[in-house]
């Protein structure tokens, strides 16, 4: 059995591994990659395979870095089965769609070729199949697999595979508990060779009290300076998240009160498959859904759907909070946010999810006094700050319990879906304190299992 590195490998975005035996051809995962136009570009290159000889796909979760560039291999042939849990399925509908259509307008501006159009997610949405957690699935003789939870977003799973007598386990993105809405990620007691993803794989979190502690902190001062504060959130996880812990405080009287805008169209439609799918929230959302509690809907907050709306929010009276994707700052209404605001020193930025290397958020975080958007250079007044145990990737500490929670040692370790740096951390912590040998994979690396 050969197992190839496709993506996410010494990077954080665009994961995709070819799994390959003498009768399956087969990918878990088919992520685009993210982080400025370099990256885009990868995008269109060719498939180091034949999109129409794979057999079937396993996705772990909804981001598009792990299945963005689903609707291209349907375009190039493929035309078997993609499976994965049914509310990753209900959100990949929702969420490429979206991506074909900002793909189509910036291939416009940029005049070259679109990675996709809507009608091939349309074909696309027509091989997904639901699973449940926790159910054995045979797609082909001789090869079965697993989902069990990841924690890391609503629907999220880490892939058990059993083929040749051997198990391989892809952790997808593994989660960072305690967060709101979603269970803490499973574990796995054995596993003859495992992929582990390495986001935050030499880092420390805030607690979740620390956590919300900084939401309320910069609440309580953009108020005090009557400024505005904006939170680029993904449209998926860290958007509902916020708005969780926003509820929670607000009902408690512990910020001011403060107009809040959900200013994404996205985010706003994947509330449908949250409320769908509430079977899968933790023990305390459905506490406080039994309750009569909205957790989603709480005094202050407005929707804006329409472009007319989002564009008035900008008459509205301060102290304000606007909530808009991209998470990254790399697209979506939180540009036209920032253009407007980050000039004046009463405003604040929240960063609450991780940001890939070339992106606006990446240069927010790092202080950059001066950024260019929609061409135009902006220089940047307002005060970044950023909240690390927002993130729904686990940090060293959880990703070590990950691993030592396995009974049986597995034989080796790939650790990818991270910047090198991260990576090496990672693999040299696994090596010191559990002698496991853990490699950092380089982009099409193939190796023999």
């Amino acid at each position: 059995m050969k197992l190839t590195f496709l993506g996410a490998a010494g990077e954080v975005t665009g994961s995709s591994y070819l799994v390959e035996t003498e009768s399956a051809k087969f990918l878990v995962d088919c992520g685009m990659f993210q982080g400025g136009h370099f990256s885009e570009d990868k995008n269109l290159e060719k498939w180091k395979f034949e999109p129409a000889e794979l057999d079937f796909i396993i996705i772990t979760h909804s981001h598009l870095d792990h299945c963005g560039r689903l609707p291209k291999l349907v375009k190039n042939g493929f035309k078997g089965k993609i499976y994965s849990t049914h509310a990753t399925s209900d959100f990949m509908e929702i969420f490429l769609a979206d991506s074909a259509h900002v793909i189509r307008m910036e291939a416009r501006r940029r005049k070259k070729p679109a990675l996709y159009e809507e009608n091939d997610v349309k074909a696309m949405s027509k091989l997904l199949v639901g699973e449940n957690y926790n159910e054995k699935i045979q797609p082909k003789e001789g090869i079965e697999f697993r989902l069990r939870d990841a924690g890391h977003i609503l629907g999220s799973a880490i892939i058990e595979l059993w083929i040749e007598d051997k198990k391989i386990v892809f952790s997808g993105d593994l989660g960072n508990p305690p967060v709101p809405i979603v269970n803490p990620p499973e574990f796995i007691d054995e596993a003859d060779y495992v992929l582990l993803e390495s986001t935050y794989g030499g880092r420390v979190h805030e607690d979740s009290r620390t956590r919300r502690l900084m939401l309320s902190s910069a609440i309580y001062e953009v108020a005090t300076m009557k400024g505005i504060l904006m939170i680029p959130a993904f449209a998926m996880e860290r958007t509902q998240e916020v708005l969780f812990e926003l509820n929670a405080l607000e009902e408690n009287n512990d910020i001011p009160p403060i107009d809040i805008y959900l200013d994404s169209p996205l985010a706003i439609k994947a509330m449908s498959v949250f409320r769908k799918h509430e079977a899968l929230f933790n023990v305390e959302a459905h506490s406080l859904i039994d309750s009569g509690d909205d957790i989603f809907d709480f005094s202050g907050l407005t929707m804006t759907e329409s472009t007319e709306a989002s564009k008035a929010i900008k008459t509205k009276p301060n102290p304000k909070m606007i909530i808009a994707g991209s998470g990254m700052c790399h697209g979506g209404r939180i540009m036209h946010h920032l253009k407007d605001h980050l000039g004046n020193y009463k405003n604040q930025v929240l960063i609450v999810g991780y940001q890939v290397k070339g992106t606006l958020g990446r240069r927010l975080v790092e202080n950059e006094k001066v950024v260019r958007i929609y061409g135009q250079e902006i220089k940047v007044e307002a005060k970044t700050r950023a909240i690390g145990g927002y993130s729904a990737h686990g940090d060293q500490p959880k990703l070590l319990e990950w691993v030592e929670k396995y009974k049986k040692k597995p034989k080796g370790m790939f650790i990818v879906h991270g910047e090198p740096d991260q990576s090496y951390a990672l693999a040299d912590a696994i090596k010191t304190q559990f002698d496991i040998q853990a490699a950092v994979p380089s982009q099409f690396e193939s190796v023999d299992l």
